[in-house]
This record gives C-alpha cells, sequence and structure tokens, in this order.
C-alpha cells in the first residue's frame, strides 16, 4: 500500500472513529448472555465436583433467568400478537426439561439461544454505527461565495441547491455540484472506487466528501445534504442491512409449524388418555417424556454447532464471518462479483509501457528519467509509479529545479537545461493525427493512463500506467470457475480499463462505469439472472453492494472501515484464494447440517412413534433424546479438524 493509500485510510478511519463506536458491554443481550455461559459453566462444574444438589441446581435456575428471560418477553409479546415463535418453545422446553431433573440440558438450551441472540445484536449494532460513520466523511462546514464576492463559512447542512461554495487545496468538498470555476485533481476513490485523482475542470460534477488536490474548485451546488450520493450511500446501507436481519436460519423458517405442533401434541397426549380415563401422573408423565423427545434440542445442536465451528476455524484461516446466517447464505452463492480496484487489482498504479517519439531524439530509458526527476518531487500518486519504475530499471535520475505542479495538467521542471514537463494528453494541446496522438490512443484503448513527457514544447515519449491485478486473482478465478460458480466484475472506473483486466483474470461479465447505486443494482441484476450473489469489495463505495448481496465479503487488510462493517465476512490477510476457500468450506459446513438435521429428525421420529404407540420409560426416552444430541454435535465438531478445510488445486 502506497503513502496516498495509507493516508487516504488514516483519514476515513479518523473520521469514522469520529462518529463514535458501540462497546460491546453496552449491549443488554450480550451482559445477560455472558452471564448465562458463566453461570452455566459454574453450575456445571459444581454438578461434576460433588457439590451440594441444591447448589448446581440454583446456578443453573439463575443461568435460566439471565439468558432466558428476554426470550421469554419476547416470545409472549408474539403470542401477543397471535405467533408462536421458537425462543418462547425454548424457553418452555428447557422448563420441561428442568421439570423432570433434566435442568443442565435445559441450560445449555439458554445458553446457545442467548449467545445467538448476542451476536445478532452485535452485528446489528456495528451496521448502525457505520452508517453513522459514513456520514462524516462529509464536511459539517462549507465555504459559502456571495454575490459580491465576500466569504462565510456556513453549516453544510445548510447548503441549498444553486448556492456556490469553494473548495481550497486539501480540502474535503461540502456537496455535490458542478464545477464552474478552477482546475484541479479530486481523489473521489470513497465514491467511484477509481484509485488515481481525476482531473476537474469547469462543467465537471464532483460529490460531498471527496478529496480536492491542489488547485482551488468553485462549485455550483447541484444537490441538498441529503440528497448527495454520499448521503445515499448510507440509506443504502442501512435498508440493506435492515433487509438481511429478517433472514433466518433454514430452522427458524419452519418454527412456527413445528411450535404449534409440538404445544398441540403435547396437550393432546397429556388430555386424550385423561379423558379414557387414565391417571393424573400417569398421563403427565407421558406428556412430559412427549415433551423432551420432541423438544428440538437436538435440531438446535444439529444447526447451530457445526456452523459455528466452521466459523471458527474459518477465523483460524484469517476469514472472519460474523454470523451463523452468513455461513449459511454462503453455502448458497451462485454467482461472485469482484470490485476492481483495490480488490482485483493491487489500487496503485503501474508503469506498464515508455513509448519514445520518432523525432524526439531520446530513448525509452532517457524519457523515463527525465520524467522521473520531475516526477520526484510531486505527491501525485502517478509521480511514485513513474519514479518507482526509473528506480526499479536502475536509471541515473538527474536533479530537477524550478519544478511547479499545475492542477488538473501535470507537473514541469528544468532538467540539465531542459524544460521537462509531465502532462496529461488533453492539456498537451497534441495534432489529432501526430505519433504522440495515436501512441495516447493504442494506450487508452488498452484501459491504461496514457501522459505525454514535454521537452522544451515538444513531445519526446509518452508513458503508460496502469493498475495491475493481484497475483492470486487469476488463480481465484479460475477456481471459482471449476466449482462451477459464475464470477462478474463490477466496478466504477472506465470500461477500458475494467475490460482489460477481467481479460487478464478470466473474468467474462463486466459492468464499468458505476457508481455505489449502479453496482447495488448489479447485484441485483445478478441474483435475478442466476441466484444468490457474493459480492467482494473493499471501498466505501462498495459498502452498499457489500451489505445489499447475498453474502458481502470485505478485504481487511485495505478495506473502509465501513466496507468492513457493511460486509457479512472480512477476509483478514487481503488472500484472494480465500474467496473459493470459503465458498466450499460453507458448502461442507451446509452438508454436515443437512446430515445433522436427519439424524435428529429420525430419532426424534423413534422416540415419538415409541411414546405414542407404546411405553417409552422416561429414563429411556431422555437417554435416546441426549444420545441424538451428543451424536449431532459430535459430528458438528468435525469441521474444527485440521483437514476440515478443502484443498484447493
Amino acid at each position: 500500500m502506497d503513502a496516498t493509500t495509507v493516508a487516504r485510510s488514516d483519514d476515513t478511519s479518523a473520521r469514522l472513529e469520529s462518529a463514535g463506536r458501540t462497546r460491546p458491554w453496552e449491549l443488554s443481550e450480550i451482559r445477560w448472555a455472558a452471564a448465562a455461559l458463566a453461570l452455566f459453566l459454574v453450575a456445571v462444574a459444581a454438578q461434576l465436583g460433588g457439590a451440594p444438589t441444591w447448589t448446581w441446581w440454583a446456578l443453573h435456575l439463575a443461568c435460566y433467568a439471565a439468558g432466558g428471560w428476554e426470550p421469554a418477553l419476547e416470545g409472549l409479546r408474539a403470542l401477543r400478537a397471535k405467533t408462536l415463535d421458537v425462543d418462547l418453545l425454548m424457553v418452555v422446553a428447557a422448563l420441561g426439561a428442568a421439570a423432570i431433573g433434566q435442568v443442565t440440558d435445559g441450560a445449555l438450551l439458554i445458553v446457545i439461544f442467548a449467545t445467538s441472540g448476542a451476536l445478532e445484536a452485535w452485528a446489528t449494532a456495528r451496521t448502525e454505527d457505520s452508517v453513522r460513520g459514513l456520514l462524516t466523511l462529509a464536511p459539517d462546514r462549507a465555504v459559502l461565495l456571495a454575490a459580491d464576492g465576500s466569504e462565510r463559512t456556513v453549516a453544510a447542512e445548510d447548503l441549498a441547491v444553486g448556492d456556490v461554495i469553494r473548495a481550497r487545496p486539501g480540502d474535503r468538498i461540502a456537496a455535490d455540484g458542478t464545477v464552474i470555476d478552477g482546475a484541479g485533481e479530486v481523489d473521489q476513490a470513497t465514491i467511484t472506487g477509481e484509485p488515481l485523482p481525476v482531473a476537474k475542470a469547469v462543467g465537471d460534477e464532483v460529490f460531498a466528501g471527496t478529496a480536492n488536490g491542489t488547485g482551488s474548485l468553485t462549485i455550483r451546488v447541484d444537490r441538498s445534504a441529503a440528497d448527495s450520493v454520499v448521503a445515499r450511500i448510507a440509506a443504502m446501507v442501512a435498508e440493506a442491512s435492515r433487509t438481511k436481519a429478517r433472514a433466518q436460519l433454514f430452522i427458524e423458517k419452519v418454527e412456527q409449524r413445528y411450535s404449534v405442533g409440538m404445544v398441540a401434541c403435547t396437550l393432546a397426549v397429556f388430555a386424550l388418555p385423561l379423558a379414557l380415563g387414565a391417571d393424573l401422573r400417569s398421563a403427565l408423565l407421558r406428556a412430559m417424556t412427549f415433551m423432551i423427545v420432541a423438544s428440538p434440542c437436538a435440531v438446535v445442536l444439529a444447526t447451530m454447532p457445526p456452523l459455528l465451528a466452521a466459523i471458527a476455524h474459518a477465523g483460524r484461516r484469517g476469514v472472519l464471518i460474523k454470523s451463523a446466517v452468513v455461513m449459511e447464505n454462503l453455502a448458497s452463492i451462485a454467482t461472485v462479483a469482484f470490485d476492481k480496484t483495490g480488490t482485483i487489482t493491487s489500487g496503485r498504479p503501474m508503469l506498464s509501457d515508455v513509448e519514445a517519439l520518432p523525432g524526439g531524439g531520446h530513448s525509452g530509458d532517457e524519457v523515463l528519467a527525465l520524467a522521473a526527476a520531475v516526477e520526484r518531487l510531486s505527491e501525485h500518486p502517478l509521480a511514485d509509479a513513474v519514479a518507482g519504475a526509473a528506480a526499479r530499471r536502475g536509471l541515473r535520475v538527474p536533479l530537477a529545479t524550478d519544478f511547479a505542479a499545475h492542477p488538473g495538467s501535470g507537473v514541469t521542471g528544468v532538467v540539465d537545461g531542459l524544460r521537462v514537463a509531465v502532462v496529461a494528453p488533453r492539456a498537451a494541446g497534441i495534432p489529432q493525427h501526430s505519433p504522440a496522438a495515436a501512441a495516447v490512443a493504442r494506450f487508452e484503448s488498452r484501459g491504461e493512463t496514457a501522459v505525454l513527457v514535454v521537452r522544451d514544447g515538444a513531445p519526446i515519449g509518452v508513458l503508460a500506467l496502469t493498475d495491475t491485478a493481484r497475483p492470486d486473482a487469476a488463480g481465484a478465478v479460475a477456481a471459482l470457475d471449476r466449482d462451477g460458480l459464475g464470477t462478474a466484475l463490477v466496478t466504477g472506473d472506465n470500461s477500458h480499463a475494467a475490460a482489460r483486466v477481467a481479460a487478464e483474470v478470466g473474468i467474462g461479465d463486466v459492468r464499468a462505469g458505476l457508481l455505489p447505486d449502479g453496482k447495488t443494482a448489479a447485484v441485483a441484476d445478478l441474483r435475478d439472472a442466476g441466484g444468490a450473489v457474493a459480492m467482494v469489495g473493499d471501498g466505501v463505495n462498495d459498502a452498499p453492494a457489500l451489505a445489499s448481496a447475498d453474502a458481502g465479503i470485505a478485504l481487511g487488510g485495505a478495506g473502509s472501515d465501513l466496507a468492513l462493517r457493511a460486509s457479512d465476512v472480512v477476509i483478514v490477510r487481503d488472500d484472494l484464494d480465500a474467496v473459493p476457500g470459503i465458498l466450499a468450506f460453507a458448502r461442507k459446513a451446509h452438508r454436515v447440517v443437512v446430515a445433522n438435521l436427519a439424524i435428529a429428525a429420525t430419532f426424534i421420529a423413534v422416540l415419538v412413534v415409541w411414546d405414542l404407540v407404546g411405553h417409552l420409560p422416561l429414563p429411556l426416552g431422555v437417554a435416546g433424546h441426549e444420545g441424538s444430541t451428543v451424536i449431532v454435535g459430535l459430528n458438528g465438531l468435525r469441521l474444527l479438524r485440521r483437514g476440515a478445510w478443502p484443498a484447493r488445486t
């Protein structure tokens, strides 16, 4: 990562920090889940240590109260709205277990559900933090110009359409608008993802929250603060996150029918024998046995432990997965959409070619050395690429004097008595059919950025610069292809650059020139065309697409805070090979879950039928119930083994 990228990331992080972050212990769900877990562990230790029965019973009941009161309250509220949710069913099953002496089993069930609720609350809080942080990217104040040319500082939120503001060098632009005076270069990577600052002149559009370079811009405000692109990004992230928060695990999708069916059957098992003359004790014992063997403890353990084990294993591999729902969603992905800059590519421009022009009197190396002499005094990202290329070639770079930067056009200096300029082609005024124009057109048709090297007013060479693909990008795309998954490139960069990078790494579906809402729409189109979509990105401009995708995957090393928080998965080491790896691992975890559900359902079916048509002794029912729980638990823990991660060829 170059100095410019580091500075940009540090600035963004500082702004996001200023918005404030929710601390884990500020959430009641996390506090109560931690208390329930602590009480459960102490109770089990007391039980195994031979403490008096009343001691560990009291600790288990305290665990019930700590972890179960919130789900029970929510369940009762749902019941009042004529809905029976699985949280209330879990509490009832736990109480039923305690009623016949299986208090430890019930307490474990409470701990599992309390922990799941805490993780969901934490994910929701972090998303809300990220939206607040995004809004701080745009400055709070703006310099407003009056008709007489006087200036005054006003709140950015008070700007109206038609107002005229000024952005000085280094300022963040306060509103979306159009440049009406001045020229410069604007770093708008937070909005479009373009790796290089974009030249802006009269008539060009600029966005709130982007960083002005060395020029001074006078801007006419075109949108209010609430309608700016950065505000719309925040709104899209919030809406997509709310939508995804309603997602459920597979087992929860059938909770209503299962819950109603279990309650109805338990009441019937109790009431019917009683009506036919059975004594109260035997009817109650049969009903309680039915409640235990039909309770979904094994079903819950069939789902959550394998997914949590998979999350833990992935974490050891440098892949952070934010919830069990995410792990389940990853198993259903059909298409992977990649951002370009900073994701498929390194995000740093590199010199790709040097062409010495006929009649210029210099070789390619001499052209590069002259350009490097001037550029090494510049702060522009292209300057690092040019100076770095000269250093790697071992060229002798002379000293430059009388250096000057010209915002929006280039840099100039005096080298060995020659006036040397490194400028944008449009600022050089070259003839349309000249060799220089032909070289520029050729490089730009390949998706590269072309700059002219001019000596004493005459072009002597053209430099081509490009954002290079990551070394692991082509391998990751090939692995996804082998697994039968589709791939797409969605980027804010121009179509030529996008097509070049896509061809280099093997992606056929290219969607270029997209603002953040365009990326979100592209994700929706891919979903409509081929099923669930994973979005892989790293920047603020990727956040809405990350949040709206079925699974958002962020690269953690260079990713913005907002992208990391809007995503469902964070790849800590910026390893693109981890993308096909985690998707294959998620499919393996899904197969384990399906197998566990089949095992749990078989045990429940056999025990329930036994209890209904025969006489199932309570101890045997409990043993069968606990046996199924142990089997599915151990099967899920297989995903923790070192060899569980799919081998990639």
